[in-house]
C-alpha cells in the first residue's frame, strides 16, 4: 500500500514538472569549444614542460606505478599524495609518464568535459535550454577552469568527478534510483583518491534522507546505496594503506603536514606578507622551521605516517591555543584568501587584478541573485550547505584560490548564469510547489 502510494505521488510530480531539456550536439559543441580553449592555453604555455609545483610529486608517482606496478611510499618528503591523479597520468600517456606533452594534452581534454556536465546539471536544475547552454559556455572558457587544465594537476579530474557525483546524486533523488546513487557515491569515492578533501563531503551522500518527496524509506535506502558505493569504492586503497603502514589511513597522509603549514607560528609571516619577495621569504623561512620540527621528533614517529600527521596536529593547536590574536588574524587571513573575488596581486600584474575582480564580483553577485530565487528549494539547501561545509573545511585546513575554483566556481557558475537570466528578465517555466525539489 505505502509503495503504491508513493509511486501515484511520484507520478504526480513528474507530470507537474517540466521537461529536462535536451542538449543534443549543442553539448558537443561546447566540449569542442572547451577542449580548443585549453589546447590553445596548452600550447601558449609552452606543450613538453610543466611549471606547477606539483607536478614532480605526481610524475614521481605515476613512474613508480607504471614501472614496478607499485604506488610509492612517499611523494614527498613526509607524505604521500592520493592516488588518483597518478592513476590517471598512467593510463592517459599508456605507461609513459614523462611524456609531458601527452599528459598536458589528457588534462586538456578531460578538464574539456566540465562545461557539457554543467550544462547538464544546470539543464535538471532550472530546466531552461537556454541557460544550460549559457552556463556551458562560460564554463568553456571560465579562467580558473582553464589555466588548471593546461597544467599538470588534480583540478580537471576533481572537477569531473565531483560533478558526476553530484548529477548522479540529484538523478537518483528524482527518478528515485538505487543504482544511480550506488554510482554518485563511488564516484565520490574517486574524488576523494583524487583530492583526499573531498571526505568532509560524505554527510552530503545523506541528501535523499531529507528528500519529502518520496516516503522516508526511499530515502533511507537511497542513502544507504550511496554510502555503500562509496565505501565499496574507496575500501581497496583504505585496506592497501593498513597493510602497508599498519595503520588506519584512509586516504592519505598530508592532513597534519598541511594544518602545519598553515596553523602554525611561523605561518603569520606568511599572512604579513605584502609583495611576492616578502611572500617568498616568510615561506622559506616557515619550511626551515617545519623540517627542523619534523627532524627533533623520535624516529618512531617520523617513520609512522599518522604518527606524523598527529604530531603536527598538535604542535599547530598547542601554538594556536598560546596565541589566541594570532589565530584570529590566520583565519581572517584565510577567510579572505578563499573569499577574495580578485586574483593574489603578488603573483598576477595588476591588468589581470583588475579584470578578474570585475569578473568574479559580477558571478558573486549573480549567483547570489541565482540562489536567491532559486526554484528548487532542496537543491539549494543542499548547495548552501556544501558551500558553507568546503569553506569551513579549508578555513581550518588551508585555502587556496585553486581549491576553490574546484569546490566554489561550478556552484558560482551555475547559479551566477541563472542569476543574470532572471535579472534579465527570463522567467523560468512554471512548477508545481514541493516540499524538497
Amino acid at each position: 500500500m505505502a509503495r503504491r502510494a508513493g509511486d501515484r505521488k511520484e507520478s504526480r510530480l513528474n507530470a507537474a514538472t517540466p521537461p529536462i531539456p535536451r542538449l543534443g550536439r549543442a553539448g558537443l559543441a561546447l566540449f569542442a569549444l572547451a577542449l580548443a580553449v585549453r589546447v590553445a592555453a596548452v600550447l601558449w604555455s609552452g606543450v613538453s614542460t610543466t611549471r606547477f609545483a606539483d607536478a614532480p610529486a605526481y610524475l614521481l608517482a605515476a613512474r613508480s606505478l607504471a614501472e614496478t606496478g607499485r604506488y610509492p611510499l612517499r611523494t614527498d618528503p613526509h607524505l604521500f599524495r592520493p592516488p588518483g591523479y597518478p592513476v590517471f597520468l598512467v593510463a592517459a600517456t599508456l605507461d609513459h609518464p614523462d611524456r609531458i606533452a601527452a599528459a598536458r594534452l589528457a588534462n586538456a581534454l578531460l578538464g574539456a568535459l566540465a562545461a557539457p556536465l554543467l550544462a547538464a546539471l544546470s539543464a535538471r536544475i532550472f530546466r531552461r535550454r537556454g541557460v544550460a547552454l549559457v552556463t556551458g559556455a562560460v564554463a568553456a572558457v571560465h579562467p580558473t577552469f582553464v589555466l588548471a587544465s593546461s597544467d599538470l594537476q588534480t583540478e580537471p579530474l576533481f572537477l569531473v568527478l565531483l560533478l558526476c557525483a553530484g548529477y548522479l546524486l540529484l538523478v537518483a533523488g528524482d527518478r528515485p534510483s538505487s543504482n544511480f546513487a550506488l554510482l554518485a557515491g563511488a564516484l565520490l569515492a574517486l574524488a576523494a583518491l583524487t583530492r583526499s578533501s573531498a571526505l568532509v563531503l560524505i554527510p552530503l551522500l545523506l541528501a535523499p534522507l531529507w528528500d519529502g518527496r518520496f516516503p522516508r524509506r526511499v530515502g533511507t535506502h537511497l542513502a544507504g546505496s550511496a554510502l555503500l558505493g562509496f565505501a565499496l569504492t574507496l575500501a581497496p586503497w583504505t585496506l592497501r594503506n593498513a597493510l602497508v603502514f599498519h595503520e588506519a589511513i584512509l586516504v592519505n597522509d598530508g592532513a597534519g603536514y598541511v594544518f602545519y603549514g598553515r596553523n602554525a607560528e611561523p605561518a603569520l609571516a606568511m599572512a604579513r606578507a605584502r609583495s611576492r619577495e616578502e611572500l617568498q621569504a616568510a615561506t622559506d623561512a616557515f619550511e626551515r622551521e617545519r623540517e627542523a620540527r619534523i627532524a627533533a621528533l623520535p624516529p618512531e614517529v617520523r617513520a609512522s605516517p599518522g604518527r606524523l600527521s598527529r604530531a603536527l596536529f598538535r604542535a599547530a593547536l598547542e601554538q594556536r591555543a598560546a596565541d589566541p590574536r594570532g589565530t584570529l588574524r590566520l583565519l581572517a587571513w584565510k577567510a579572505w584568501d578563499w573569499l577574495r573575488p580578485y586574483p593574489d596581486p603578488r603573483f598576477w600584474p595588476p591588468a589581470l587584478v583588475v579584470a578578474g575582480g570585475a569578473y568574479f564580483t559580477a558571478l558573486y553577485a549573480a549567483a547570489a541573485v541565482g540562489l536567491a530565487r532559486a526554484s528548487r528549494p532542496g537543491v539549494r539547501l543542499f548547495v548552501l550547505v556544501f558551500l558553507a561545509v568546503t569553506l569551513l573545511f579549508h578555513l581550518a585546513l588551508e585555502t587556496s584560490w585553486r581549491y576553490r575554483a574546484a569546490y566554489w566556481d561550478p556552484v558560482l557558475l551555475l547559479y551566477g548564469v541563472a542569476g543574470a537570466a532572471s535579472l534579465a528578465g527570463f522567467r523560468a517555466p512554471p512548477r508545481a510547489p514541493s516540499r524538497a525539489a
